[in-house]
């Protein structure tokens, strides 16, 4: 594996993206959110290293609390969830949905979405408490068409949402 260099500041700066401040988002009555989402780790840093990868989805949980204060003042109804993927960190992603003009989605249900999850991974379990998110996880297939032999796999997504919310999906 390559070294990571610039760990410090990079850890800086996800200490800042964890915060809504760091993302220009509107929150004014006109607004709507369709689908808007944030990858911490867009580069997928934690797929090698369970340390790195338990403070992102750390982050995702703090974005997704602050996200949930700001939306509740906003007055609108609105959706909003963590994905995580068990291959790919850098899928992880905080979700806002709302009514838009874009398309009549709202509220938005993925129908295959099943409680049964198997064993949570260990960046989840000691990332928060849990106790007060609902975890549902639906698979995703991946097909990779420019490979010489293409090759299809699964990944399974968790779906994490607070129990209290009025818009699940």
């Amino acid at each position: 594996m390559k070294k990571f260099r610039g760990k410090r500041r990079y850890f800086r700066q996800l200490q800042a993206e964890q915060h809504l401040s760091a993302h220009a988002l509107d929150f004014s009555s006109d607004s709507w959110f369709d689908f808007w989402h944030v990858h911490l780790d867009f580069d997928g840093r934690g797929n090698g290293h369970l340390k790195i990868r338990k403070a992102h989805v750390q982050a995702l949980f703090q974005l997704m609390d602050e996200l949930d204060a700001a939306l509740k003042t906003w007055g609108q109804p609105y959706q909003l969830w963590i994905e995580l993927s068990r291959q790919d960190a850098g899928k992880d992603a905080v979700f806002v949905h709302t009514n838009n003009p874009n398309r009549d989605n709202f509220p938005f249900v993925l129908p295959a979405l099943s409680e049964e999850t198997g064993p949570l991974p260990r960046y989840l379990t000691e990332s928060a408490d849990l106790d007060q998110y609902h975890i549902r996880s639906y698979e995703q297939r991946l097909f990779d068409e420019w490979e010489d032999d293409p090759v299809e796999s699964f990944d399974q997504l968790f779906v994490i949402e607070r129990r209290d919310w009025k818009n699940p999906l």
